[in-house]
């Protein structure tokens, strides 16, 4: 039982993050309790028509300045990947703490069929995520695991 109580003090933590929005919608939310994401929509100033397979940066209108040891990330919304084809092409993309700079979402059509992006359109979602930074150990060989170098599908599909 002390555990589960930790664990919900642990998740209903919340951070700060300074924000300037220089657009005309809404800052991004949380659209549920536990929602993990929040959406990011478009800030045009007329709609954008993604032919299939183009591609092109959404702009939010949306700076942030994320604690050091934090990143943004911005990921597809599945609704669009499922029913429209349309996704984010660098998945996840990474906003870096240090980057002051307007967010943008690149954004492909993978469907055959022309896309058109309208200006507060939910386009993507943003989530925070804490990272950690490495350090490099040059070594001559690598421990041993019953897996090995088997990648790529190595294990099979069912």
């Amino acid at each position: 039982m002390l555990i589960q109580v930790v664990i919900l003090t642990e998740l209903n933590k919340s951070m700060t993050i300074k924000i300037i929005n220089k657009s005309a919608h809404p800052i991004p939310h949380y659209e549920t309790e536990a929602s993990a994401g929040m959406d990011l929509r478009a800030n045009i100033t007329e709609n954008i028509t993604l032919k299939p397979l183009d591609r092109t940066i959404v702009k939010t209108g949306l700076f942030i300045e994320l604690p050091v040891g934090y990143e943004a990330q911005v990921r597809p919304r599945s609704g669009l990947a499922a029913k429209k084809g349309i996704t984010v092409l660098n998945a996840p993309g990474t906003v870096d703490a240090d980057y002051r700079g307007e967010i943008g979402v690149i954004l492909v059509n993978l469907s055959n069929e022309d896309f058109v992006i309208e200006n507060g359109e939910r386009v993507a979602q943003l989530v925070i995520a804490r990272h950690e930074r490495a350090e490099w150990e040059v070594v001559t060989a690598l421990s041993t695991t019953e897996r090995g170098a088997g990648g790529f599908g190595s294990t099979g599909v069912k």
